[in-house]
């Protein structure tokens, strides 16, 4: 009974689904000239492109129906809540940029990169595109739950509280029944691109050395978090950190903390020492706007850059000045793959003086190791949840009942 229930785990049909789309891809990357293929990859690359339109039409509606019920049943609480959450979120991407930063002045002179990213082949086009768009942007959806969330507990709106949460539990079925059991097919035609293109076997060991050095980052700085986490809310960090495995395979698959928004509500929901309305309340919010993995990422390369088009690592200052905005670029860039570069394009080339050639190699690298980096922030999120949990607790912040069932 039990191995019948491993293999309709979650965890297992998401690495089924990694290792089914590589192999179909190199596969199809071999028998490329033979029209079965260029059918069958014409097929694959259309239903990535309608999941992937479905999902994440749907992340706008989990960050409403997540956010603002909880801000509203937090009550007085909710400014200050809100405001501790958006400090421990820009305290951790500064923190992880100023690691990044120190490891950076620290290792890079003695590196020797290859920067030789040509050979990829080409996925064909999309048969048709079902465009699915959102109802509003991310950033706006975030927006207006705070501002409609904070609104409605201040003027005690009991029409519009009941309304959020039964629209809260809508969302959780649409989160239970369509975006989760799509997810494996999702990540399995993502990789069977990958794979098809060459990213995974030609790409990847480009900048071998410097995304070993920056995966080792990410893992220090998420260690980092759970241990503070753990001393301040005086709980067991293992206790939330061993449930995360869903979580971060499915960023590893989709590139984007929106996407995984779903599964990472639905680890934290296993974990104890989690508090089920900071859950709720935390990790949508932190999905948005907690990016450390990628901010450390991004500090790294960028010096990594510097380094190989124009012989010398940023300056002191520049790299200090450099980290501070990116803490709050961060913050407001939309998690989706490559969204806090594109959003800091204007700092880097700015504060940091790059030009063409600079930004596209920092695309390049960025893209190769973007899925780690996603990981890392959603990972990092339960040790943000967790001292949110321990705030609570400490402020004497009372738990507020969650209507409906909240497991999936």
């Amino acid at each position: 009974m039990k191995k019948h229930r491993v293999f309709l785990s979650l965890p297992f049909k998401l690495l089924a689904a990694v290792a089914i789309g590589m192999i179909l891809g190199l596969v199809l990357r071999d028998a490329d000239q033979t029209a079965a293929a260029s059918a069958l990859l014409n097929i694959l690359v259309t239903i990535k492109f309608i999941l992937g339109q479905l999902i994440n039409f749907c992340v706008p509606l989990i960050i409403i129906g997540f956010v603002a019920p909880s801000i509203t049943r937090m009550g007085a609480s909710a400014s200050r809540m809100l405001a501790v959450a958006v400090g421990l979120a820009y305290l951790s991407s500064i923190g992880a940029a100023f690691f990044s930063m120190t490891a950076g002045y620290a290792l890079i002179p003695g590196l020797s990169i290859v920067t030789i990213t040509e050979g990829l082949k080409t996925l064909p086009e999309v048969i048709f595109e079902l465009e699915i768009p959102q109802i509003m942007s991310v950033m706006s959806a975030l927006v207006f739950s705070i501002m409609l969330g904070l609104a409605a507990a201040w003027t005690k709106a009991q029409r519009v509280t009941g309304l959020l949460e039964e629209f809260q539990q809508i969302v959780l079925s649409l989160v239970e029944k369509i975006i989760i059991p799509l997810l494996p097919l999702f990540i399995g035609t993502t990789f069977c691109g990958l794979a098809y293109e060459g990213s995974i076997t030609r790409q990847l060991p480009v900048f071998v050395q410097v995304i070993v050095l920056v995966l080792a980052g990410h893992f220090i700085w998420m260690g980092l978090l759970y241990l503070f986490a753990g001393i301040y809310a005086k709980e067991n960090p293992f206790q939330v950190i061993r449930h995360y495995g869903p979580a971060y395979l499915t960023a590893v698959g989709t590139m984007s903390s929106a996407a995984t928004l779903g599964v990472a509500l639905e680890c934290a929901g296993k974990a104890k020492p989690l508090r089920k309305d900071m859950v709720r309340f935390g990790i949508p919010l932190f999905a948005n706007i907690h990016l450390c993995g990628s901010v450390l990422t991004e500090v790294f390369f960028c010096m990594t850059v510097s380094k190989i088009l124009y012989g010398s690592l940023p300056t002191l200052g520049s790299m200090i000045l450099f980290c501070l905005l990116l803490g709050v670029f961060a913050i407001g860039a939309p998690g989706v793959p490559g969204g806090t570069v594109m959003a800091s394009l204007g700092i880097i080339t700015g504060i940091l003086k790059f030009d063409h050639s600079g930004t596209a190699l920092m695309l390049t690298i960025f893209a190769l190791q973007d899925s780690f980096g996603t990981a890392c922030n959603i990972t990092g999120d339960g040790a943000l949840t967790l001292i949110l949990s321990g705030y609570a607790k400490r402020h004497h912040i009372m738990e507020q009942d969650l209507p409906g069932s909240y497991d999936f």
